[in-house]
């Protein structure tokens, strides 16, 4: 049960603090995407893939006092901020997480804004289709973010650039 737990951990560990619920289940879906060993199940939503599940064991990683959620009020909404508690980094040093290293993966990710972390999951969410579907796709489904065919293409750019980061950080283990 705490192998999947203790990847999240280590993926919020090596992210340092992640500010958002949106931006955490952008981050952890692209990881999967790129054959990082995540294997939470995942569903397209308002904001593009979303897991349960992954909402789920963040939840539970919560109440175990690993992981500490903080929500502060931003305007009129809510804002999440995730970081990994001294009993989550204690957990994290008797635990063997068998994982490639993905710090540079997750630091990368994280400073990109929640906006394109969604297109750009949701571009990985088709990524059957051609690239001329894709489009149609995020026009179609995210309509009200108004994406540009310039974004589409820094999304598919972008996701190229962090195959590279985790391959290169997976080689240099």
């Amino acid at each position: 049960m705490m192998k999947e737990h203790a990847k999240l951990m280590k993926a919020i560990s090596s992210a340092g603090e992640i500010i958002g619920r949106k931006k955490l289940q952008k981050m952890i879906y692209i990881a999967k995407k790129i054959d990082l060993p995540f294997y939470e199940k995942y569903n397209f939503h308002f904001f593009g893939p979303y897991s349960e599940e992954l909402t789920l064991r963040i939840e539970e990683l919560c109440n175990l006092g690993f992981i500490d959620e903080v929500h502060e009020k931003r305007g009129g909404y809510f804002q999440y901020r995730y970081t990994l508690t001294e009993a989550g980094n204690e957990f994290l040093g008797h635990y063997d997480v068998d994982m490639p290293p993905l710090k540079n993966c997750m630091l990368d990710l994280n400073e990109q804004s929640s906006r394109f972390l969604e297109l750009v999951s949701t571009v990985l969410y088709f990524d059957g289709l051609s690239r001329e579907e894709v489009k149609e796709k995020v026009f179609t489904l995210k309509s009200k973010q108004r994406y540009t065919e310039e974004e589409i293409a820094e999304a598919y750019d972008y996701i190229e650039k962090i195959k590279q980061v985790a391959q290169k950080e997976t080689a240099n283990h």
